[in-house]
């Protein structure tokens, strides 16, 4: 364990992201510090599905880092431990008309070309794949790289598998930002400073946060989403299932509600019902709205869940960037301010790649793709500086 106050990186925040810094870091041989002001996936990683997907990514940055996180989640599934549930079922991407189809095929095409496994299922094979689906739908994509996590336990095993490198401190609160000559050099908490020569803000919706304790500006908004849980049943849904219309929702800027039918089951039983977006700042209100338009695309999919129970809902927030592009990387306004976060709703499936670049970048190593499209500094306006 890293002794006293002194540290050579301290991440802020124990979500996926901030595990897999941690993980990486300490690996490679860093003395890591990791701070959350709750618990071990007590925000946005607690609240998602878990998924691991390429699927969903138009070709660009995103989807190099989709597909550098897809190698590594499979490595790491040798590392970790069975319950946290590393399922690589693949993914189902389905047409409801002639329209929706082509377009994504079209962007099968695209993605293929850029190194995504992809094969199209005509609409009279669907039910070879996913037997309980809707009748009349138009055909679909397999995608048989996504995959599937248990989120909360993913980052927890992060945390313990990097080894005696890794300190954590939950339940301590990052109030101010030590800086030396313009240059951050720690944290300071309620419980006392704790010095080192790197910061990595992996906040999540809280990233603007932090930033702004520096005195940089990271536009980070928080997008709502719910997910329903149904009661436990046999396994009515291999893959992870979505309607084509879910692509173009996780691309939307739109602060308005958005709602795609999401549907996977899980090993344990239950199937989970997603995807709603919309950004309403932090408010947890439930929406039922929102929790009808999910029942309602779920069950246009899978009949068979139409009489089905769901025995609960919740929501999380997603840190979202107006570019809907993750901050990775060192902010070249601040020196020994370095971000992991505004991975939106991927930030589990990006973790590991994210994780990894990082660590790279703290000890000089090779980068293993261009990190240039998630440059913090992109986002140029100052931010009145916070206390420190």
């Amino acid at each position: 364990m890293p002794a006293g106050n002194v540290a050579d990186v301290i991440v802020v925040g124990a979500g996926a992201v901030g595990a897999a810094c941690a993980h990486y870091a300490a690996r490679a041989g860093l003395r890591v510090t990791v701070l959350d002001r709750g618990h071990v996936a007590g925000g946005t990683t607690g609240a998602g599905e878990g998924n691991l997907l390429v699927s969903d990514k138009e070709p660009g940055p995103e989807l190099e880092l989709a597909l550098l996180s897809a190698r590594l989640w499979h490595r790491l599934a040798q590392l970790l431990p069975p319950e946290v549930e590393y399922e690589p079922k693949g993914g189902l991407v389905v047409a409801h008309g002639g329209t929706a189809a082509r377009a994504l095929k079209d962007l099968a095409d695209r993605q293929r070309a850029a190194g995504v496994a992809a094969e199209d299922i005509p609409a009279d094979r669907l039910r070879d794949l996913e037997p309980h689906l809707a009748p009349g739908l138009a055909g679909g994509v397999h995608y048989p790289q996504d995959a599937q996590v248990m989120p909360a336990l993913a980052a927890a095993h992060l945390l313990r598998t990097a080894g005696a490198r890794v300190r954590l401190r939950t339940g301590e609160e990052v109030t101010g930002l030590i800086t030396e000559a313009g240059a951050v050099r720690g944290v300071r908490t309620p419980r006392g400073d704790l010095r080192a020569p790197a910061v990595v803000n992996a906040t999540g919706v809280w990233g603007g946060e932090l930033a702004r304790l520096a005195g940089v500006e990271l536009p980070v908004l928080p997008r709502r989403g719910f997910v329903l849980v149904t009661e436990p049943l046999p396994r009515v849904v291999r893959h992870k299932v979505y309607a084509a219309d879910y692509v173009a929702d996780v691309a939307s800027g739109s602060a308005a509600l958005r709602t795609s039918a999401v549907v996977e089951g899980t090993p344990s039983g239950p199937v989970l019902i997603g995807a709603s977006r919309e950004r309403v700042g932090f408010d947890r209100t439930l929406s039922h709205e929102a929790l009808r338009r999910l029942a309602a695309g779920a069950a246009r999919l899978f009949p068979v869940l139409a009489t089905v129970r769901a025995l609960r809902a919740y929501a999380g927030f997603r840190p979202y960037l107006p570019d809907r592009l993750p901050a990775i990387g060192p902010d070249p306004r601040v020196p020994g301010l370095f971000h992991a976060c505004g991975h939106e709703g991927a930030g589990i499936g990006l973790a590991p790649a994210t994780g990894l670049i990082v660590s790279r970048v703290l000890t000089g190593g090779r980068l293993p793709l261009d990190i240039r499209p998630f440059d913090p500094g992109r986002f140029a306006s100052p931010a009145r500086p916070g206390p420190v």
